[in-house]
């Protein structure tokens, strides 16, 4: 808002009139979450909750580099369970391996890693042995 309240005229009026010339002029449609529902009001109010946001947004974590790798190793894991072909199960404990490998070599801030890389061969035969005849 641009404008300055002009005198004599009572300031409720003056913000009413400002809403009905952005609603006519479309500037609340072009707003974030225009036409969504609203968020669950049942959840306890987070006053962080917009730092949250654009966190996830930029893909931030708020986890220690330790705990975020530990993470990531967990998540590949069960991606490679369900891994389609072995070779998505080799490139997908791969990804994992160097980056494990990195934080063995340099280890990260934050607790222990308490990780090692994966057995990519014994988990090739696992999932040969799940998958006969692919």
């Amino acid at each position: 808002m641009t404008e300055r309240k002009p005198p004599g005229v009572s300031f409720e009026s003056f913000v009413d009139k400002q809403i009905r010339e952005a609603a006519e002029r479309g500037d609340f449609a072009k707003l974030e979450g225009f036409g969504k529902p609203l968020d669950d009001d049942t959840v306890p109010y987070d006053e962080l909750w917009w730092i949250k946001r654009k966190m996830h947004r930029e893909g931030m974590s708020a986890l220690p580099p330790a705990l975020a790798l530990r993470k990531e190793a967990e998540d590949a894991a069960e991606a490679a369970r369900t891994a389609v072909s072995e070779s998505q199960l080799r490139r997908i404990l791969g990804a994992v391996n160097t980056k494990i490998a990195e934080a063995l070599a340099r280890p990260p801030a934050g607790p222990p890693l308490n990780l090692r890389p994966f057995d990519v061969e014994a988990a090739a035969e696992e999932w040969r042995k799940a998958h006969p005849g692919r």
